[in-house]
């Protein structure tokens, strides 16, 4: 099912994500439904935040059009080294329209459950990283916004008001 994804400034995104103490067939059905949300939008991650609910779970596919689905699940994510600065253009399904450079760590290793509740470790670098570390902030109520500097984030600020607004005019 295709979840609704909240937009800036819904304050539910600054919510910070719960731990999952067990992967039960809800859990499931919701990485399920973040799997179809996120392509239909489309795009490369999405946290469980972004639709609504405060858990400790994002899903994320790095696979280039035409290429074999490279789809991943981190439930209960933690990023236990960062390495490096890498800066990317990045985009955010709660902020339709914005794009911006942002810096990140360039390489990252994080310990995380999959759909099945087994642990694992990952390390990764480039797009990737970018994304764990991206979604990982969604789960700490941590926005793109929030790595922007002063000018880049009132113009964004004000561009997502704006839209706020006229998708509420829309609406009525």
């Amino acid at each position: 099912m295709i979840r609704t994804i909240l937009h800036y400034p819904d304050e539910r995104l600054r919510e910070k994500g719960k731990r999952i103490d067990a992967v039960t067939d809800e859990v499931k059905r919701l990485v399920d439904d973040m799997a179809e949300t996120m392509y239909a939008a489309p795009g490369v991650g999405l946290a469980a935040t972004q639709i609504g609910e405060p858990l400790q779970l994002f899903v994320i596919d790095t696979a280039d059009d035409g290429q074999p689905s490279d789809f991943r699940v981190f439930i209960n994510p933690e990023i236990l080294e960062r390495e490096g600065t890498l800066t990317w253009s990045e985009g955010c399904l709660s902020f339709p329209g914005v794009n911006e450079e942002i810096e990140r760590a360039g390489k990252v290793r994080v310990r995380a459950q999959g759909r099945d509740g087994k642990p694992f470790e990952l390390e990764a670098e480039g797009l990737l990283a970018v994304a764990i570390q991206h979604e990982y902030d969604h789960l700490q109520g941590v926005l793109m916004i929030d790595h922007m500097g002063p000018l880049k984030k009132r113009m964004t600020h004000r561009k997502m008001l704006k839209r706020a607004d006229e998708s509420a005019s829309a609406d009525t």
